[in-house]
């Protein structure tokens, strides 16, 4: 049993022992430069090695020796790095994936936050603006504009004011239909101000007050010698307060909102005007027409003409 023991641990020593003797002829240039570069016989430079072997107390037989020094020739014992190719490129990334992998971690994190970002702050949102306005232009303006055209059917008056409310109500849903948010918009506004109008109740009343002017006159450039004659007047609610009126000044064409504005009127309703204030300083008949709900325009109660003034 010792000697199976002894024999498989030779060839294990003796291959030690030739890896040292190559090693000491790779590393020793006296030995291995000098010698082999030389081209100098083997037996040199094995008496070489095997007088180093024994400097140190070490007894190497020759046969070792020689298999050192053809070993050394061959290359045998030396390590090769393998070829540059795909398969050291991977082996490369795998011994180094600690280094990198965590800033590669990191990148993904920072591109995937980033891409959520978008998707919440600028995707969405514009999703859910889009999904919006579909909503508005397929539903509710075409809604709107038929709800708002049949109550302003139901009440008005005048045919004038149902013709209005159909024109609008077609365009707002013309525009919606071919996707023109603002223009659908626009139309369903000015029905919505057409049925405040229509609604409205109030009275054209003759100002007669100390610091405000009953009656002006104007004599126009585009006629130097006529005289237009204006009745300052305000619209009253049933209640007592004074609407603000949208009037279009005959002057400059300005549309201007005001709660106060001169309406023309012909000579002989002027003077009616100026006579009665005359008599005792108020003007007794001072209701010069009546807007009632369902009508576009006042019921005039003496002769008006067509035009108005808002600053005199």
């Amino acid at each position: 049993m010792p000697s199976d023991t002894a024999s498989k641990k030779a060839p294990l020593d003796e291959l030690m022992m030739a890896m040292d003797v190559v090693d000491t002829l790779r590393h020793d240039e006296r030995i291995a430069l000098k010698e082999l570069d030389a081209d100098q016989r083997d037996e040199q430079m094995i008496d070489r090695l095997r007088d180093l072997y024994q400097s140190q107390g070490i007894e190497v037989p020759d046969r070792i020796l020689h298999e050192g020094v053809e070993s050394l020739k061959q290359n045998r014992f030396v390590y090769a790095p393998p070829a540059a190719g795909l398969q050291r490129t991977l082996a490369l990334v795998y011994v180094t994936r600690m280094r990198w992998g965590k800033w590669l971690l990191i990148a993904l994190l920072v591109m995937a936050a980033a891409v959520l970002a978008w998707r919440y702050l600028v995707v969405a949102p514009r999703e859910r603006a889009a999904e919006a306005l579909r909503i508005e232009l397929s539903e509710t303006l075409p809604e709107e504009a038929s709800v708002l055209r049949g109550r302003i059917s139901d009440l008005a008056e005048v045919e004038a004011a149902r013709t209005q409310a159909e024109t609008l109500a077609a365009i707002a849903t013309s525009a919606a239909a071919a996707g023109d948010a603002q223009a659908a918009r626009g139309a369903i506004k000015d029905l919505r101000a057409l049925e405040t109008r229509l609604r409205e109740t109030y009275e054209v009343r003759i100002v007669s007050r100390p610091g405000v002017p009953t009656g002006v006159t104007r004599i126009p450039d585009v006629n130097r010698a006529t005289r237009n004659y204006y009745l300052v007047v305000e619209a009253v609610a049933p209640g007592g307060k004074v609407l603000q009126r949208e009037i279009v000044s005959e002057e400059d064409d300005e549309a201007t909102t005001v709660g106060i504005w001169a309406q023309r009127v012909p000579k002989t309703t002027f003077d009616a005007v100026r006579q009665d204030k005359e008599d005792d300083g108020i003007v007794q008949n001072a209701i010069l027409g009546t807007k009632a709900s369902g009508r576009l325009e006042p019921v005039w109660n003496a002769a008006v003409e067509t035009g108005a003034i808002t600053k005199w």
